[in-house]
């Protein structure tokens, strides 16, 4: 029986960076590929990826792990998108947690789709439910939960499970912060009975309106990230400072290998 990995891969490409499976898709994509998936109530999980998450993965081989067998990877980081554009991607567009959340939303309004919101401190997930049902009247959240920081015991993760369960929802959002949320997807996303998990990190806390995100035209060029670290910068330094140099230098590399690659066979089927 293929995995939902699979289903997905019919329908979008993939491109490789720094040994992380990317999704090439933009935001119509996403939600198509979100449709499908829960239409077949195959359940799967879907990773919102950015540079943080790429290179995270190339040291935790847990939080790989999970990248590998999501059914999409979304280019949340503007790089992330313009490295699959240098390859060859040319429709390859950002989708990241912030956007894809209230454009789902959005799509409710004709799919019917079911939300359960799990993740962020505590009152994040009402405060979020409640602005997003002001935001697209007529959406239907299934429930609402914000677990504790600590590490739940078996009993009451499985309890947290039963209550999603119970709920019957199509999307469970998922905004525990990276790797974190995408570990807990990994190993619990087929336990709730086919709907699909969505790990979307700090779109909890800018759409419960708990952070302001940056101003549109920062983020259309490749900018948020300048005003994340402004306004986190205990917390976000050495992602921004010391992780995104690394990938930036990572990423061309790889980039130049590839090209002297596909040079040397051209050369090699010419000879």
């Amino acid at each position: 029986m293929p995995s939902d990995a699979d289903i997905a891969s019919k329908q979008v490409e993939t491109v490789m960076i720094l040994g992380v499976p990317v999704s090439a898709i933009d935001m119509t994509q996403a939600l198509a590929a979100i449709g499908d998936l829960v239409a077949t109530r195959r359940g799967g999980f879907i990773c919102v990826a950015d540079v943080h998450s790429v290179m995270q993965a190339r040291t935790n081989m847990k939080h790989r792990a999970a990248l590998e067998a999501a059914a999409l990877v979304t280019p949340d980081g503007t790089p992330l998108s313009w490295v699959g554009r240098l390859r060859g991607f040319s429709s390859m567009a950002r989708v990241s947690g912030p956007d894809l959340l209230p454009a789902a939303c959005a799509a409710s309004r004709e799919t019917g789709w079911r939300h359960y919101f799990y993740g962020g401190a505590e009152g994040v997930a009402d405060e979020l439910a409640r602005r997003l049902s002001q935001r697209f009247p007529g959406l239907v959240v299934a429930g609402t939960e914000c677990p504790p920081f600590r590490a739940l015991s078996q009993d009451e993760m499985q309890a947290a499970l039963d209550r999603i369960v119970a709920a019957k929802p199509d999307i469970v959002w998922v905004g525990l912060g990276c790797p974190k949320q995408e570990l807990w997807m990994h190993e619990h996303a087929s336990k709730l009975a086919g709907a699909v998990s969505i790990g979307i990190g700090a779109a909890f806390d800018f759409h419960a309106g708990r952070i302001h995100r940056a101003p549109v035209w920062m983020q259309r060029n490749g900018l948020e990230w300048l005003h994340r670290l402004w306004s986190e910068p205990r917390r976000l330094w050495y992602r921004y400072l010391v992780l995104a140099p690394k990938f930036v230098t990572a990423a061309l590399a790889e980039h130049y290998r590839l090209r002297r690659m596909r040079r040397q066979t051209v050369s090699s089927g010419r000879a």
